[in-house]
């Protein structure tokens, strides 16, 4: 069995939605309520500012908690969203009370009318990576907002947008290349507290995440660079994630987000370097690593994967390697044929086994996978299938969320098809 899983995988608790527990004060007018993705409060003399809203099942839950700790009910002035994601959105209705202003970055509508017309296809896609911290009575959340929660109902802004509300003074930015093209940083200059949704992923600390299984849209590298920058330009003395614990101090901060810049763009530059160089990207993939004083928490997925993102924001999808490229059928239209040339499932799997005894299991699967095109069902290449995806889950050491999830599904449907539970 493998030594690794996603239930033991940090990301679990941090994304952990405890209704029991209640609101937390972060000083005498923020206000912390965690959830799937936390929502904020900001107290002033004359209403409150909500920062995102939890899922919709968890905004009612948000606001009971923020007026238990208060004493009072809420007197709601202004709703920020800082990207559109349910998690952060959906429980809008909970805080929309009449004459609030919601503000979002203007890509918003756009974005959210993505999750509504592709759920279908992005829901079975999400469940396959994300399996191990979303139940999956709760998937059709992660598409669930409030009707009333439209272009009409709301202010959007380009780049930026400021106001003051009670004497305090709020400004919003947009950072296009954070978790969607609508993310958003609210910053509070007379505090020195900057609000990040979840613009550097659900890890602090971790990579970002540039690239996600599940399927989105492409965020820009080079961007996100850019966007870092500016959260080190502003030097906040607070940062208040979707996650985990508010950071304080002001080198403290600008420590981790020099260092997350710098790896970015560690991994960018020596793509590009290889690019110009002419190497494939399948060798950048191996050999591009982070070097010592830039490794970064454990996360989502491994470097190999930011380095392919880089390489496609540049190239789109022709890598320019094999003619098929432009054509259909797919190459695996053939894979029946050719393990009927090569001998069958048995040789296909026998030489797999070779690969797997000198731990190379992609190599191995690259055999399976054309085994079990010509035969799904056959006992012998499903086994070796197991071992390869055991030895990948053995190789992530744990650390890499979103693969271990997929490494996950792909043992499941192995076993259901071998008639193990």
């Amino acid at each position: 069995m493998p030594r690794y899983e996603t239930s033991q995988h940090h990301l679990v608790e941090t994304v952990r939605w405890s209704p029991e527990l209640g609101a937390e004060r972060i000083n005498d007018h923020i206000l912390l309520s965690r959830g799937t993705t936390s929502s904020y409060l900001v107290v002033t003399d004359v209403g409150d500012v909500v920062i995102n809203t939890g899922f919709a099942h968890q905004g009612p839950r948000h606001r009971e908690r923020f007026e238990q700790l208060l004493g009072r009910p809420l007197n709601v002035r202004k709703i920020l969203i800082t990207q559109c994601h349910a998690d952060l959105a959906g429980g809008w209705g909970a805080f929309a009370d009449a004459g609030v202003e919601t503000i979002v970055q203007r890509n918003f509508w756009s974005n959210q009318g993505d999750r509504k017309m592709l759920a279908p296809f992005f829901e079975p896609r999400r469940k396959a990576v994300l399996h191990g911290i979303v139940p999956d009575a709760q998937h059709a959340l992660v598409v669930t907002y409030p009707q009333s929660l439209a272009p009409q109902n709301a202010t959007s802004f380009a780049d930026s947008h400021a106001f003051e509300i009670g004497g305090r003074r709020f400004e919003t930015y947009s950072v296009p290349a954070g978790e969607t093209t609508c993310s958003m940083i609210v910053w509070m200059p007379d505090d020195g507290v900057l609000f990040t949704g979840n613009m550097m992923g659900a890890l602090y600390g971790a990579m970002p995440h540039l690239y996600t299984l599940r399927g989105d849209r492409d965020r820009s590298v080079p961007q996100f660079i850019r966007d870092v920058e500016r959260i080190i330009e502003l030097k906040p003395q607070l940062l208040c994630t979707g996650h985990d614990d508010p950071i304080a101090g002001v080198d403290q901060i600008l420590a981790d987000m020099t260092r997350l810049r710098d790896a970015v763009r560690h991994i960018h530059d020596e793509t590009v370097k290889g690019m110009v160089a002419g190497t494939d990207m399948w060798t950048l993939m191996r050999d591009i690593q982070l070097p010592a004083h830039l490794q970064m928490a454990p996360g989502r997925g491994p470097v190999s994967w930011y380095v392919r993102a880089v390489w496609e924001e540049y190239t789109g999808w022709f890598r320019q390697e094999h003619t098929t490229e432009l054509y259909s059928p797919p190459p695996h239209a053939i894979w029946p044929k050719l393990a009927e040339m090569a001998g069958g499932p048995a040789a296909l799997t026998a030489e797999a086994r070779r690969h797997l005894a000198a731990r190379e299991p992609v190599q191995a699967l690259h055999f399976i996978e054309i085994a079990l095109a010509a035969a799904p069902n056959d006992k012998a290449a499903r086994e070796a299938e197991l071992e390869a995806l055991e030895q990948l889950i053995d190789l992530t050491g744990g650390t890499t969320f979103d693969e271990l999830g997929w490494l996950e599904t792909k043992v499941r449907e192995a076993q259901k098809i071998l008639g193990r539970t």
